[in-house]
């Protein structure tokens, strides 16, 4: 589906440095939710601080987003990796180091974690400005495919914690952070076409825009569903079937696998048939699985397999949303993509955390589900209201060979 000519285009290597400090800054973003089930029963939390221990490190995520999109456009986009990167790997040293024994400690790491989540906000725009509109989906779509990171912390993260503690995870989590610094720092280069920094006034008015805020709430849905999912569903799977920490591990890391898999495949497919098809196919698929999985399968093997094309829905969708974004604010890439990078943490907060509350008052994880399954139809909505004048405004006058 990726053309030979795309290969041609842009610079490689700096596609490259952006997938992997995207990919392994995202697999301590979600860390804290992969050693949830260990943690929690070693420091003893109920649901709903469950719920909001793996839920902070989004939201944090997500507000940082916007300040690190700024950076971008300062600082340009590698310097901006460079300073995030740091932080991340000093608050997870000093975090091993000291050891973390409470809720509150717990919740400290989660605030150094946002920090890895607003790497969004640098490696899209790092990518991005190197490719001509036609491959921002394709393109956008492998540096995004760093969401696969979340595989590697389902994976590893339980496993390692058995045998070593949990907190000696976050020890050995800052190895492969050090080689991803590394090699960014190396092959990481700012496009020659990066334009200068804007004005204050003009980050707020982008604000002003009513396709800005369309563009974050369709990611709240699309990246709000992955993640929250993703930082979540090893505590579903462990209090609703009973599955170990290990066990509840690789069903999440399955489920969040394919998210992170197909989030390229959505790109690139929208670049063939248009980012509002993609989009509609994804939102009515992910709301369908959300609403059935809400009244809890019998077996874990039909809700892993629900919540599997629930992911694959929302992945694609991703890769769908910018395919969109840079066509129709090119110029406003850098703070496009960490205001759009801010809502779709802050939709991944909404999830995690109305998860855990659900459980905590009802019982049951369905009000949590069915909430945000509306998000999903409410997203559905909005995009077959607005599609026209999209597609007969700046739809109409974009670059041949990009469609929307």
């Amino acid at each position: 589906m990726i053309s030979r000519d795309f290969f041609k285009a842009g610079h490689f290597p700096t596609l490259l440095a952006a997938f992997f400090y995207f990919d392994m800054s995202f697999m301590v973003w979600v860390l804290l939710g992969a050693l949830a089930v260990q943690m929690s029963a070693e420091i003893g939390l109920n649901a709903a601080q469950k719920g909001f221990m793996v839920a902070l490190p989004v939201l944090a995520g997500a507000l940082l987003r916007v300040v690190f999109g700024v950076l971008v456009d300062r600082l340009k986009p590698r310097r901006a990796g460079l300073i995030g990167q740091l932080i991340v790997i000093g608050g997870l040293t000093l975090a091993w180091l000291i050891g973390v024994d409470s809720y509150m400690g717990t919740l400290a790491v989660g605030l150094v974690l946002g920090v890895a989540g607003a790497s969004f906000a640098v490696a899209l725009p790092l990518a991005s400005r190197w490719y001509p509109p036609q491959y921002q989906g394709t393109a956008l779509g492998i540096a995004g495919a760093g969401n696969s990171g979340t595989v590697f912390a389902s994976l590893f993260a339980p496993g390692l914690a058995a045998m070593v503690g949990w907190n000696n995870v976050l020890g050995l989590a800052v190895l492969p952070l050090a080689v991803a610094f590394a090699f960014y720092f190396f092959a990481a280069k700012d496009s020659p076409t990066t334009p200068p920094p804007k004005q204050w006034s003009e980050y707020l008015a982008t604000f002003r825009m009513s396709d800005a805020w369309w563009f974050m709430f369709f990611y709240a849905v699309t990246f709000g569903g992955f993640v929250g999912l993703a930082s979540s569903l090893a505590i579903y799977f462990n209090s609703e079937y009973g599955l170990d920490a290990v066990t509840a591990g690789f069903f999440t890391a399955g489920c969040v696998f394919v998210g992170s898999l197909v989030r390229p495949i959505g790109g690139a497919l929208a670049d063939r048939i248009g980012g509002i098809r993609t989009l509609t196919i994804m939102y009515a698929v992910a709301a369908l699985m959300l609403i059935v999985v809400s009244f809890r399968p019998d077996s874990v093997y039909t809700a892993l397999s629900l919540f599997v094309a629930g992911m694959l829905a929302f992945g694609m969708g991703n890769g769908s949303v910018f395919q969109l974004v840079p066509q129709r604010f090119r110029h406003e890439i850098g703070i496009m993509t960490g205001l759009v990078g801010m809502t779709g943490g802050i939709g991944g907060f909404f999830l995690a955390s109305s998860l855990g509350i659900s459980k905590q008052l009802t019982g049951s994880y369905q009000a949590g589900l069915l909430a945000f399954a509306s998000l999903a139809i409410l997203a559905l909505a909005g995009l077959t209201s607005i599609k026209h004048r999209w597609r007969t405004t700046w739809g109409a006058v974009g670059v041949a060979g990009a469609r929307i």
